[in-house]
């Protein structure tokens, strides 16, 4: 038989098969399993599943490096390199290295394709500071150097510039007023937000620190630029540069607010400890925010009655027609409830709620029961976070959301919880809120602080009640500044319709029985026809929330309007 290597073509093809033998055996065969492993890595990597990536890992290094550690440091990595999306390709390599291909689209330093450098242990892949980035070898370690253009400037919601400059040397054209709400820049220091890093902030850098600065840094601070690059740790050797981009400066930005009424906020806010929040009644914006209004939480007393209300008139537990005994307490959670001043209290439903009968309104929690009126509580926003910014704003700024206990939680204080005490907590943008859903005939919406789409929070409009009980409430409310407890809050601008609130917090803890006591306030004007609602509170106030909050309220609302 003729030997089959004597012809030229099937000795060529042979040939080929022994080069292709070899180039496997030095780069490995697709489909291997460590090539493979590399391959689902980035997969998951891409996808943000760390979970899934640390799984890739081999046995000592998942024991070296634990999962909540290794996805700290995948995170802190990305941060630094800005990235905001990342893919990979076809991985090359041996059975001992492999090399994937990636490409990652970073905020500052543009589209970087490097490979990364995956090493393999005996059960998986080893642990390296190489996989911490595409582009790194054995012994390197990121750095960057970023800069940015000039700061956009901050725009009332008529055009004017509230905040305007270079992040370290921001002025106020408008006043210091507008501060309470734009808030401040200042240098970083040493630990910094990781979503601060990952829009390119470095420490010492001018960034901001509270307030519209801080919740929309990223947006007011434009598209950064800069150098990324992989240096020796050791300080030996050259850097290599793996990314570079331009920075670009942000467009302004647009606000809610409305100049005159957040001078008025803070104006009348000043040498208190407090808040007030002012929204639009019918599209829930805020036209002014001033002191701590959605950063201090605090019992709301007996503005909470709103609520507590409208879960009775929904429930049928009362209507306006019901009549009430004139008493100076009331029987709840097992105790006695004693009205303010120990005052005798009585009569309908319009005067129980215009003198803020807690004799009437514990007992009446009880009636409406737990589920009725925690679910009418949430439905206001309560255990919810506050809808004013974007995810990322709300990561930066984190509002403490509202509370009422859940069905179930009360612990014997669900009398005391309906009149705004025991373990219920508000701020006064959450009880702005809450007058702004009566005042829009039932409908609470979202609170957002600036105009431009997807920069405001993701949240749509709930209906509380139906219209019929939210005119309701709003004679309720309008009592008690005709004829109860809120008549300070009157102005001639219109009718303002409110409730008045004076929590007790807590002993003053200078061996006095003396309570430190907060004042409330909350409303909208005009009543007819709504435009402003508005909630103030006064810590430790120096009097009732008739007599401090009260005016206030009316100040604020007398500017705007």
């Amino acid at each position: 038989m003729p030997d089959p290597r004597s012809n030229p073509r099937i000795a060529a093809l042979l040939a080929i098969a022994a080069i292709s033998f070899i180039v496997g055996v030095i780069f490995g065969c697709p489909g291997s399993p460590n090539q493979d492993a590399a391959e689902r890595f980035v997969d998951a990597w891409s996808e943000g599943n760390y979970s899934e990536m640390h799984s890739e890992l081999s046995t000592a290094s998942k024991k070296a490096v634990p999962l909540e550690r290794f996805i700290a440091r995948v995170g802190e990595s990305e941060a630094f390199g800005t990235v905001e999306s990342l893919e990979g390709d076809d991985a090359e390599g041996d059975e001992e290295v492999a090399l994937v291909p990636m490409t990652l689209r970073t905020r500052a330093f543009g589209t970087i394709e490097q490979s990364l450098r995956v090493e393999f242990g005996v059960d998986g892949i080893a642990w390296q500071p190489s996989l911490l980035f595409p582009g790194l070898r054995e012994g390197e370690e990121l750095v960057r150097d970023t800069e940015f253009e000039e700061r956009a400037p901050i725009l009332a919601r008529d055009g004017q510039e509230m905040a305007t400059g270079p992040a370290e040397a921001r002025e106020y054209p408008l006043g210091t007023g507008m501060v309470d709400v734009v808030g401040i820049t200042e240098a970083a220091g040493d630990e910094i937000d990781p979503t601060l890093v990952a829009q390119g902030v470095d420490p010492g850098d001018s960034t901001g620190g509270s307030g519209l600065e801080l919740a929309y840094n990223g947006r007011l601070s434009g598209k950064p630029g800069g150098t990324l690059s992989a240096t020796p740790i050791d300080g030996g050797g050259e850097e290599r540069v793996l990314g570079e981009g331009e920075p670009k400066a942000a467009e302004p930005l647009k606000t809610t607010i409305d100049p005159e009424i957040q001078d008025a906020a803070a104006l009348n806010i000043s040498g208190y400890i407090g808040g007030v929040a002012v929204l639009d009644v019918k599209s829930g914006e805020i036209r002014g925010v001033a002191g701590a209004a959605w950063s201090v939480l605090r019992p709301p007393g007996s503005t909470f009655k709103m609520i507590t209300a409208t879960a009775a008139l929904k429930t049928g537990k009362a209507t306006l027609d019901s009549e009430y005994e004139y008493a100076t307490y009331g029987i709840a959670d097992g105790r006695e409830i004693k009205n303010a001043g120990d005052e005798l209290c009585g009569g309908d439903f319009t005067q129980v709620f215009a003198e803020s009968c807690n004799s009437v309104f514990a007992p009446l929690g009880e009636e409406v029961g737990e589920e009725a009126l925690s679910g009418t509580a949430e439905e206001f926003g309560f255990n919810k976070v506050p809808a004013v910014f974007d995810e990322t704003g709300t990561e930066l700024i984190d509002p403490p959301t509202p509370t009422i206990p859940e069905p179930g939680e009360f612990e014997s204080d669900l009398g005391v919880s309906s009149i705004g005490q025991g373990l219920v907590q508000a701020t006064p943008l959450q009880m702005a809120s809450v007058a702004q859903g009566i005042a829009n005939r039932g409908v609470v919406m979202p609170t957002p602080l600036v105009t431009e789409k997807g920069l405001g929070p993701n949240r749509k409009p709930v209906r509380v009640a139906s219209p019929e009980i939210a005119r309701q409430m709003t004679g309720l409310m309008v009592a008690v500044v005709t004829s109860g407890t809120g008549y300070a809050a009157a102005i001639s601008e219109g009718q303002v319709a409110g409730k008045t609130g004076t929590a007790e917090v807590g002993p003053r803890g200078d061996g006095s029985e003396e309570l430190i006591e907060d004042a409330w306030f909350a409303g909208f004007a005009p009543a007819d026809d709504p435009e402003l609602a508005i909630a103030v509170t006064v810590v430790d106030a120096p009097g009732s929330g008739g007599e401090v909050a009260a005016p206030i309220a009316g100040a604020v609302l007398s500017a705007g309007l």
